[in-house]
């Protein structure tokens, strides 16, 4: 099957009804009676996206038979939290924009962008308490912690040409894979599955994050300034080293734009060098074959759960988050 939205489509089916209960939820939030968040909530919130972690935990509870409600507030949880995280990294990295739409900092400010991030955060986590289960709250609560570990090693190490790769791998995990490692563990669990199995699911959200985000650090160099919402190669103008910036600085050593770039030299030239060598070398295959290397393991991870046609959905997902253009 093509990777399109046919297949996101496809991917999506069994939980539809499910998903558009999330919806459902989302808007309710947006309608808060809370006077002070009118217009910052629809602003955020109404906008249908892919939705594919709130999909992830939806398609994770269903190896085991309940009734569905529960997972559905988890859902809800796991994209108002995706969603608060979001809002953060925005107003840290002071971006006008997100996917061509301007962002609450942008609009509002950047002292306004965190307080409405915090009430998004605090609105999950009150979706999370009401699932009633202390493993899910407290795994909701460490992925906070790994949320803003991420965004720390980030900033912190902002122009360091000296980032390695597991300094990448590490704050690719904190930054979105825990997030989607999250959204597979709490619906696996609130299914009521067995531990093995709840297992095999936190293995598969782990390890598609981590191709979600290799992905996504290709894309900023592979893909047009419409499709990204943002300039090409903005995380290197933002002083971050991916995974395609690593691979750059260990081929070419010696001819390399990219420390006169961090240094501010010549920015607009580098830049564009930069992004033209990635381009024009096995860069961006090599890095593909990384992301295609955790997408496997994903799949692996299913191969003891029942084959049903939500195992087949994620399987899929995994191919669809490999081929995806924005």
């Amino acid at each position: 099957m093509a990777v399109s939205d046919n297949l996101i489509d496809y991917i999506y089916e069994p939980v539809r009804d499910d998903l558009v209960g999330v919806e459902s939820n989302f808007h309710h939030i947006a309608q808060s009676n809370q006077v002070q968040m009118d217009g910052f909530l629809t602003h955020v919130l109404p906008k249908p996206g892919k939705r594919i972690r709130p999909a992830i935990t939806l398609l994770s509870s269903r190896f085991h038979p309940n009734t569905g409600e529960i997972p559905i507030l988890m859902a809800t949880s796991v994209e108002l939290l995706h969603i608060a995280s979001l809002i953060h990294d925005d107003s840290i990295d002071r971006s006008s924009l997100r996917h061509g739409v301007p962002t609450i900092s942008n609009l509002w400010g950047h002292n306004t962008a965190i307080l409405v991030g915090d009430y998004l955060f605090a609105t999950a986590a009150i979706w999370a308490c009401d699932t009633g289960s202390i493993r899910v709250l407290r795994r909701f609560s460490e992925t906070i912690q790994e949320l803003s570990v991420g965004e720390l090693m980030e900033s912190h190490s902002a122009f360091d040409l000296s980032n390695t790769y597991k300094h990448y791998w590490e704050r690719t995990y904190n930054k979105t894979a825990s997030l989607f490692r999250t959204a597979a563990e709490t619906g696996a669990i609130l299914s009521g599955i067995e531990e093995k199995h709840i297992q095999n699911l936190t293995e598969y959200g782990r390890n598609l994050g981590m191709a979600f985000q290799i992905v996504d650090d290709i894309l900023d160099f592979e893909g047009t300034e419409d499709q990204l919402g943002k300039p090409v190669g903005a995380d290197l103008l933002q002083g971050t080293l991916t995974l395609p910036a690593i691979l750059l600085m260990e081929r070419y050593p010696d001819d390399n734009p990219v420390p006169a770039l961090f240094r501010s030299e010549n920015i607009e030239a580098n830049s564009k060098r930069a992004v033209e060598m990635i381009q024009n070398s096995s860069i961006i295959a090599d890095s593909k074959k990384f992301a295609a290397k955790f997408c496997d393991k994903a799949v692996l991870s299913l191969s003891n759960l029942a084959e049903t046609r939500e195992r087949r959905s994620l399987e899929e997902l995994a191919s669809y988050i490999l081929g995806r253009k924005h």
